[in-house]
């Protein structure tokens, strides 16, 4: 059955975009391209090619990081007078690793419509190909690029209990999984590449497998990593202070915590402050 696009309503419309087909584009979201006052874009290149993909001749303008802050008291009073604006990324649904929640958020502290409009997600692409438990998952983006950050930054994610998801760069891919293999035992992962692309591409394998293999053929384009959740279940807090007071009769507090973080499911740094705690 053929429908006619309804007529949009006044407020902020956030259109996810394909990751890398074009065809994944919904119908929906080609309708609210068309009719919108305004469509926001983070690089105006980028979205070029989209709508010329569709012949969408839009009144297009970039909002990125670098004039947010500039842009939005315009944009939130535009939309007060009953504008309708679509906020687009480059790729995938807006807001995740890109500056469009700054808008968001304005809309809505501002009492103004925002209306979400579903599409293409490389977290959710890279999930369902990984053939990784999906009842529970932890998006994390992207890690920081130095070494000590970045270990500091797996050692927080040590006891989330489901599969962990990650964006990466292939230049620091597979330093990146090295540190996750030290900071996290040596897990079951999946390395997805051009998610919807020609060149669509899944490793599967432990972490250092997945790390040796870069060695020797390093992937290109953009990456999601996904990475098992832990296999030990964590310990109920008293046992956790039951085992401490036991082994601070006998050891110091670091070597205890090492112990029993082995085993516990609690990181290093939990189990030190529980220690100090005890210990006061």
């Amino acid at each position: 059955m053929r429908t006619e696009p309804a007529q949009l309503a006044p407020g902020l419309y956030v259109v996810a975009t394909p990751i890398g087909n074009l065809r994944d584009i919904t119908l929906r979201a080609l309708d609210v391209l068309r009719s919108a006052d305004l469509v926001l874009a983070e690089d105006t290149r980028v979205s070029g090619k989209l709508l010329s993909a569709y012949d969408i001749d839009a009144s297009v303008s970039a909002y990125h990081d670098h004039n947010a802050a500039k842009r939005t008291p315009g944009l939130i009073k535009a939309l007060k007078k009953g504008e309708r604006i679509a906020l687009m990324s480059d790729a995938g649904t807006p807001l995740v690793s890109d500056p469009g929640f700054r808008l968001v958020r304005a809309a809505v502290e501002a009492g103004i419509d925002v209306f979400p409009l579903p599409g293409a997600s490389a977290v959710l692409a890279g999930l369902v190909k990984s053939g990784l438990p999906t009842d529970r998952f932890f998006f994390a983006g992207f890690l920081p690029p130095r070494t000590v950050a970045r270990q500091k930054e797996i050692e927080a994610l040590r006891n989330i209990p489901g599969t962990l998801v990650l964006f990466e760069t292939g230049p620091r891919v597979e330093a990146c999984l090295r540190d996750l293999a030290l900071q996290l035992g040596n897990r079951q992962a999946v390395l997805t590449r051009e998610l919807t692309k020609r060149f669509e591409e899944a490793r599967y394998g432990t972490l250092s497998d997945l790390a040796d293999g870069i060695a020797s053929d390093p992937p290109k384009g953009e990456i999601v990593l996904l990475v098992h959740g832990p296999e030990t279940s964590r310990w109920d807090g008293e046992v956790v202070r039951d085992a401490l007071r036991d082994r601070l009769e006998t050891m110091k507090l670091k070597a205890a915590c090492a112990e029993i973080a082995e085993v516990s499911g609690w990181s290093k740094r939990e189990l030190y402050a529980l220690g100090l705690s005890l210990k006061s």
